[in-house]
């Protein structure tokens, strides 16, 4: 029989759209098992500043369609210390919460682990994040409209390149993770995704220009994932201009419109699955671990293996793009 009767909720990191779907859906499922909610604002700053409000269902009425998230959400520097987290621990001892659920990305994921082993306390994470960088899970909440969105964008840059004959770099979020720029490509029907997880292996640039880059196209598009391993799309650009001065270049940094918009019908249904799950999970008795989805089916996945760095891309998904960009 749990012992929960009253669980905490917020959003931590990077925003991601469904996270709103997510917090509605954390609230609902636990007030119909029982279970008191509070909101906590602003990820983990909040538990230390105490800015905590009580959730009921009318608090998340009307928001499964927003981006963001209303919980706002924050980077913590005291939280990453344990005076902080012991700070945050006496809050949420205060206010009577006895479980958290965190929804965030990889370095949010990383303080819940860290602080459920320090307080012997029950977290349950969902993956909210664009970049879909999380181990054990197929998506991560907000991957989908961020892909859609992309595929949007460099729809309407197609139309210029081709009026110019242009070749145009775009870059896109993903850090060390290549998932949003390849199969962002793919879906419109870009030339080639300049990608983490091929840097060390390959000069990806030098072998699109030596395949014949332009062929009998009137205009090219590359996406390029953001971040120091690649350099980014100014730096390809640059290094077209020096050693490839025939080409007329130009560069679209999408920035943080990837993050923004409202979720697609996937996002919303999938954040909704996992925020129930997350319920089920604690009354469970689950503690430490993410929901994740796998093959369709929602599994529990230990904080140590979500967490853990470079989710594997799958080369079919690189094999797809290279035979169709001929």
């Amino acid at each position: 029989m749990s012992t929960i009767k009253c669980i905490g909720i917020l959003t931590s990191g990077g925003d991601a759209p469904g996270m709103n779907a997510a917090i509605r859906a954390v609230t609902r499922a636990a007030i119909y098992n029982g279970l008191e909610v509070k909101g906590i604002m602003r990820g983990y700053k909040g538990l230390i500043f105490d800015e905590i409000e009580p959730f009921r269902t009318n608090s998340v009425s009307n928001i499964i369609q927003q981006g963001g998230t209303i919980l706002k959400t924050a980077r913590s520097k005291e939280f990453q210390t344990p005076e902080g987290r012991k700070i945050a621990y006496e809050a949420l001892q205060r206010e009577g919460i006895d479980a958290l659920v965190v929804i965030g990305g990889d370095g949010s994921l990383t303080g819940a682990r860290i602080f459920a082993q320090e307080f012997n306390y029950p977290i349950v994470g969902l993956p909210g994040t664009i970049d879909n960088d999380l181990q054990g899970t197929d998506l991560t909440i907000g991957y989908d409209t961020a892909l859609n969105t992309i595929m949007q964008a460099v729809d309407k840059i197609r139309d210029t390149a081709s009026s110019h004959e242009r070749l145009f770099f775009i870059e896109v979020m993903g850090r060390e993770c290549g998932f949003l720029a390849l199969n962002g490509a793919i879906a419109s029907g870009a030339e080639a995704a300049i990608i983490p997880e091929m840097m060390l292996q390959q000069d990806q640039l030098g072998d699109l220009i030596s395949n014949g880059f332009r062929k009998s196209k009137n205009s090219s598009l590359v996406l390029v994932t953001e971040g120091d391993i690649t350099g980014g799309a100014m730096a390809m650009a640059e290094r077209v201009k020096t050693e490839y001065p025939q080409y007329d270049v130009r560069v679209t940094i999408l920035g943080h419109v990837q993050r923004g918009g409202s979720p697609t019908a996937n996002d919303r249904i999938l954040a909704s699955r996992m925020g129930a799950a997350a319920i089920d999970a604690l009354l469970d008795g689950q503690r430490n671990v993410m929901i994740g989805i796998q093959n369709d089916e929602i599994v529990n996945v230990p904080f140590s293996k979500a967490i853990k760095k470079n989710k594997p891309l799958q080369q079919d998904l690189v094999n797809t793009l290279k035979i169709l960009s001929i």
